[in-house]
C-alpha cells in the first residue's frame, strides 16, 4: 500500500490528527518520513500501532507503561 498522510492515518485509526501529533511528540510512534513539502507520511503498520496505543490508554495504562510495552 501507499504511504498514509496524517489525516488518512487518523481516519483509519479512528483518532484525530492532534492525537497523532501528540503520539509523535511523545515518541509513541516512529518518526514519519516527510515529503519535500513537509507532509508526514506513515506506514500501514502505524494504523495498528495507533489503535494499540489508544486501546491501552482506554485500559488505563500510563504513557510510560505503553512505551515500555511497545519497546518489548
Amino acid at each position: 500500500m501507499s504511504p498514509l498522510k496524517s489525516g488518512d492515518l487518523a481516519q483509519k485509526a479512528k483518532v484525530n490528527t492532534e492525537t497523532l501529533r501528540y503520539y509523535d511528540r511523545e515518541w509513541l510512534i516512529p518518526e514519519p518520513v516527510r515529503t519535500e513539502s513537509g507532509y508526514r507520511l506513515y506506514a500501514d503498520d502505524d494504523v495498528k500501532r495507533v489503535r494499540f496505543i489508544k486501546r491501552t490508554q482506554e485500559l488505563r495504562f500510563s504513557l510510560k507503561e505503553i512505551k515500555e510495552l511497545l519497546a518489548s
